[in-house]
């Protein structure tokens, strides 16, 4: 790896937007790797450096550059939940059907988080599958359930999922439905929503 490549990644990495723009202006390569594979603009999202990766995505950089866990700048905008990182990256046209290593799209570690801004604003601005199942055999409705903590933040998450139109009926890889998850963990206010959405 030459020095520009390196000073590139790691500037993105700190979110040094002045020293993005001199290696990105002396020649560094937009979409360099370091030995995770991981390139400028993924290490710019994992910082929230929202700044850094708006020059990189006006450079070129792939929002769909897979590192070696299988995790891109646009699956990572689930993990953080950054709605900000998430309009940077927009308009870099990013694969909405790319999958994580567990065969997921970026709406189900949002929701599986309890992002509630990301995922409205993910729903508001695209058309992603809202249905879509991971290798798990869970949708983005069923991770809410079974992986979030029934909060508030995790109620509203169920609620716009099935606002978007998240069939409620869909069961996991053993045939159970999120309400029937919700009902197992206790979660009363969303075994009440969802079942008044069937």
């Amino acid at each position: 790896m030459n020095a520009l490549d390196r000073q590139l990644l790691d500037a993105a990495r700190t979110g040094d937007t002045h020293r993005v723009r001199s290696a990105i202006e002396g020649g560094a390569r937009v979409d360099c790797r370091d030995e995770e594979l991981r390139t400028p603009l993924l290490l710019a999202v994992h910082g929230d450096h929202v700044e850094a990766a708006r020059l990189l995505v006006g450079a070129g950089a792939d929002p769909d550059a897979q590192d070696r866990r299988e995790e891109s700048p646009w699956l990572a905008t689930g993990v953080t939940g950054s709605v900000r990182m998430l309009h940077v990256l927009l308009p870099a046209g990013p694969d909405l059907r790319l999958r994580n290593r567990f065969g997921g799209i970026v709406l189900i570690p949002a929701s599986e988080r309890g992002h509630a801004a990301y995922v409205r604003e993910l729903l508001r601005v695209t058309d992603i599958d809202v249905d879509h199942v991971n290798r798990l055999g869970w949708t983005a409705l069923l991770e809410a359930v079974i992986l979030g903590d029934g909060g508030r933040a995790h109620q509203e998450v169920v609620e716009l999922l099935l606002a978007a139109g998240a069939n409620v009926d869909l069961p996991d890889g053993d045939g159970t439905t999120a309400l029937e998850h919700a009902e197992r963990r206790g979660f009363a206010d969303i075994a009440a929503r969802l079942r008044d959405a069937r």
